[in-house]
């Protein structure tokens, strides 16, 4: 689905998340240990002012999500403190970005510290050649340690932009019907790893018109929270998709009902 993303540079060894790698010989070799990306992770955009989120699975998939919408999507790769993430950019559908593209790619990359800090630096270029940069500080987001479930993140949700109302039952599907779009959204949400406060999530869509018509039978697939420390509880999901037509970025804050 990330076909646009390209390779990281071949001169950094990288190795993925958390975990230990060790060199040496029988004298006393050095020890290597690769700090952790994996959590919630929440902070200021230095350069536009703008809140960041980045949220990080235990396979390395990331989404690193702007208050404006626009989310950055990849696979993080740690080695020792240093991160490194090949992305690829979207506007959120409806959107664009300055020169009225909706995609790109670039990288994130910086520094990370186990269940502590990210400071890391974003160099994008959209698919109109224009440079967006971003310098993030983000904190580890105590939400991160939550327990995941399908029973936790049953519920009825209303999306706070288009209104439209999202159900998911116990065992993980996800439908939706939105009167003003017309879009039929079918999916199932699911968690890889208890221990952390992230899902996966995955939908398709039907019967949109208007400007959604190009989202019917996209396949959008993408990381979700369940953020517990507002009222009401707000499912926050982050996914992408692509078609011969285009690829389309969604990000959405599903309020508990």
């Amino acid at each position: 689905m990330r076909s646009m993303r390209s390779g990281l540079p071949g001169t950094l060894l990288l190795a993925l998340l958390g975990g230990c790698t060790g060199v040496g010989d029988d004298t006393g070799s050095s020890t290597t240990t690769n700090q952790s990306a994996v959590g919630i992770w929440s902070g200021t955009d230095s350069v536009t002012g703008l809140a960041v989120t980045a949220i990080v699975n235990s396979s390395g998939e990331s989404e690193f999500l702007r208050s404006d919408g626009v989310q950055f999507a990849g696979t993080a790769q740690v080695s020792g403190s240093s991160l490194a993430v090949a992305v690829d950019g979207y506007s959120n559908f409806t959107t664009t970005f300055s020169d009225g593209t909706t995609t790109g790619v670039g990288t994130v990359s910086g520094t990370v510290t186990t269940s502590t800090t990210m400071t890391v630096t974003l160099s994008f270029t959209t698919s109109g050649q224009t440079t967006i940069t971003g310098n993030w500080t983000l904190s580890y987001n105590a939400l991160s340690t939550l327990a995941s479930s399908l029973a936790t993140v049953s519920s009825n949700y209303t999306d706070g932009t288009t209104g439209a109302t999202v159900s998911i039952d116990g065992v993980g599907d996800v439908n939706s019907q939105d009167a003003t779009t017309g879009c039929v959204l079918n999916g199932t949400i699911s968690t890889s790893d208890t221990a952390y406060d992230i899902y996966q999530i995955n939908f398709t869509y039907k019967n949109c018109t208007g400007s959604y018509a190009v989202l019917n039978n996209v396949e959008m697939t993408g990381l979700a929270v369940l953020d517990t420390g507002v009222s009401p509880q707000q499912l926050v999901i982050a996914v992408t998709g692509q078609s011969s037509s285009g690829s389309y970025g969604i990000t959405s804050y599903l309020n508990a009902t």
